[in-house]
């Protein structure tokens, strides 16, 4: 779905709705019928949306400094995964962030550090002080994105729970993914009408979420975008991004879908350039402002730009290198999705 379909669908659920008694049919199907609408739509629909993702995009000048167009914080990264926080950070630099810096453990940090010279790496997240030591970063960062390479270990968690708590008190934008979403089933307090959190969770993580906030472990691939709504409005109004064979994105109020063609290759490590990605355009969509975005959530609209461009590298790099393709050769393929996405 893109704008048409965002702005009017809540309106139609809720004059279906209220006619239900007098036509009979059930809410499913109701709304089933509402979205469908405008599929024979939907592309004209997503090259709109595009069009306002490219409205958020600051344009490159030489008159601006060091950290002007973003400053990137990825909390993630333990002795086992070293490669999902790298990922994350330097997808957030080759989308057009100025920083990227790695909040990770110290047995990770060498690791991430031979990986690349461009990211800043904190080896700090498994020490006593890990709160304070990420806090005091804070100030520095305009967007965070949480989980990463992060694990599951209680020591880890329990210092990410604090740098959660410090993050919204500071207003930051977060991204939440991978086992950064594990701990928000087993907390939803954690993100809970923070309107700033964008969740990202593949098919096994949204399962788990709604279980976890709405008691409802069915398969909800029957029951799209009415899962995600649903969802969205039960943890507060957060940013859903349900990633799959189409991602589905809704602030509880809105939904959009992106259909745009991928590969059929599912290595490991796109969600981490997708989550990377949507730190740096998080925090430009929020720069922007509504205005920017024709009425839209500017977070709904950051989502979107983060989903295209995931799909458009994943497209672009299985074409080069088919069943071998890995997330390596997407990173690679960043810069030219994005221009030719964004600035075509």
């Amino acid at each position: 779905m893109a704008t048409l379909a965002a702005v009017a669908g809540a309106a139609v659920v809720a004059l279906l709705s209220a006619a239900l008694a007098l036509y009979g049919p059930p809410l499913d199907a109701v709304l089933g019928r509402a979205f469908s609408l405008h599929k024979a739509r939907s592309m004209k629909n997503m090259a709109d949306t595009l069009q306002l993702v490219r409205n958020i995009i600051p344009p490159l000048s030489t008159k601006k400094h060091k950290g002007q167009d973003g400053r990137i914080g990825i909390v993630g990264g333990c002795q086992e995964y070293t490669g999902a926080p790298y990922f994350a950070a330097i997808s957030a630099l080759r989308v057009g962030a100025d920083l990227s810096h790695v909040f990770c453990t110290r047995e990770a940090a060498p690791v991430i550090k031979s990986y690349s010279p461009e990211l800043i790496v904190h080896p700090v997240l498994d020490s006593p002080d890990a709160v304070h030591d990420v806090e005091k970063w804070l100030p520095r960062l305009h967007a965070l994105v949480v989980g990463p390479g992060l694990g599951r270990d209680s020591t880890l968690l329990d210092n990410v729970k604090g740098i959660l708590e410090a993050s919204k008190a500071r207003d930051i934008p977060i991204v939440i993914d991978a086992d950064g979403l594990w701990l928000i089933a087993q907390q939803p307090a954690l993100i809970q009408g923070y309107q700033k959190a964008i969740l990202t969770p593949n098919h096994a993580e949204f399962s788990r979420l709604s279980d976890a906030v709405l008691g409802d472990a069915k398969d909800s691939s029957s029951d799209r975008p009415r899962a995600e709504l649903s969802l969205s409005q039960a943890l507060g109004n957060v940013t859903v991004v349900h990633k799959g064979e189409r991602d589905v994105i809704s602030d509880g109020k809105q939904v959009l879908e992106c259909s745009r063609g991928g590969s059929s290759r599912r290595c490991g490590g796109q969600g981490d350039l997708l989550s990377g990605s949507l730190g740096v355009l998080a925090h430009w969509a929020l720069r922007a402002g509504p205005e920017k975005t024709n009425g839209l959530s500017p977070l709904l609209v950051a989502a979107f730009g983060a989903c295209s461009l995931t799909r458009q590298c994943s497209h672009q790099a299985f074409q080069k290198h088919g069943r071998s393709t890995t997330t390596t050769d997407m990173v690679a393929e960043v810069g030219p999705a994005f221009s030719r996405l964004f600035e075509a």
